[in-house]
């Protein structure tokens, strides 16, 4: 008896969670969503998944010729869009994108952060400024969208806010050091508000992505062995194994933002890999120290400067390892 009173209690709290869910899903058609770093990538197909949607979208870039481009693509299929030049690392910038999407689009709805950099190589390679630059954008640059556009939220008690960090803001990655330091303190800083403004009517969630297939390697910065450094990370960024196709964590991202979820962690791998990191955190710490032994050292030869992934390439990548993460590159703006 005593089992069947557990069982029973077990799914009514089941089913009062999935009506709750049910209930505060949005209808995404005619809302105002920003996308930062919308004009390429995992942005980008976003953008394209909200404009079918119905959305009223607003996207921002630092390359100007770049954002146009994504703009016309966007533009063509009757979406509702404005293209704005902006660094979200500038604080002025970022209000002044919040300011003309509201004045052009209406009150914003939802805002997607996701504009981001990445620096690759050994942490003796890095330098305090990689470290600045990475907060800057990653961190900052959330924080300065998320202080724009609370006020309006919280003056009509309703808004969602998605917040895509990175599963290296819950595994701090070998040879990516500054770009997981940057994605722990968004992560942070998510969770924290998340409980914070909900009771105002405002649902931030939390993304927490692996590998994806955005074509985005060419644009991350390389030190040390930098030729090698681009090699085993775009190859990692493309193989099918290793990562999703960016098509699939957008849907997964833009369903996140309609149902107003926490916390979600996309693709098998980084699921596996966050559950072992949960439940054995010094296991998943040494088994990262093997994994650094394999990865490229500086070496004589290594570069203290960045050197861009398009400029890294080798007779490893581009090659048909790469073959998924170039044919997204070309698709998603990441390839002029």
């Amino acid at each position: 008896m005593k089992r069947h009173m557990l069982l029973a209690a077990g799914l009514g709290l089941l089913a009062a969670r999935a009506l709750r869910r049910q209930s505060r899903r949005w209808d995404l058609a005619a809302r105002t969503v920003l996308v930062t770093g919308g004009s390429r990538g995992l942005g980008l197909v976003i953008a394209r998944q909200l404009v079918r949607e119905g959305v009223r979208v607003a996207i921002c870039g630092r390359d100007e010729a770049t954002l146009e481009r994504a703009r016309a693509e966007l533009s063509a299929s009757d979406g509702h869009v404005l293209a704005v030049a902006c660094d979200v690392s500038r604080q002025d910038e970022v209000e002044r994108f919040v300011a003309r999407a509201t004045s052009e689009l209406g009150p914003i709805d939802a805002l997607v952060n996701n504009a981001g950099v990445i620096t690759v190589g050994p942490v003796d390679t890095m330098s305090v400024e990689d470290f600045r630059m990475a907060m800057d954008t990653n961190f900052w640059g959330p924080l300065y969208a998320i202080m724009a556009v609370l006020p309006q939220m919280r003056r009509r008690r309703t808004g969602r806010i998605v917040n895509v960090a990175s599963i290296g803001g819950k595994i701090s990655v070998p040879h990516l050091v500054p770009y997981s330091a940057s994605k722990f303190a968004l992560v942070g800083l998510s969770e924290g508000l998340r409980a914070e403004v909900a009771r105002e009517g405002i649902q931030v969630s939390t993304i927490c992505p692996g590998l994806m297939r955005t074509g985005s390697p060419r644009h991350a910065l390389f030190k040390g062995r930098y030729r090698a450094e681009y090699a085993w990370f775009s190859i990692s960024d493309s193989l099918p194994f290793t990562s999703i196709p960016a098509e699939q964590a957008a849907a997964e991202i833009v369903d996140t933002l309609r149902g107003g979820d926490a916390y979600r962690v996309l693709s098998r791998p980084a699921q596996l890999a966050s559950l072992l990191h949960a439940i054995l955190p010094g296991a998943t710490m040494n088994l990262l120290g093997v994994v650094n032994r394999v990865l490229p050292r500086s070496g004589r030869a290594g570069v203290h400067e960045a050197v861009s992934g398009s400029e890294s390439t080798s007779i490893f990548s581009p090659s048909f390892l790469t073959r998924l993460g170039d044919e997204a590159a070309r698709k998603n703006n990441e390839a002029a």
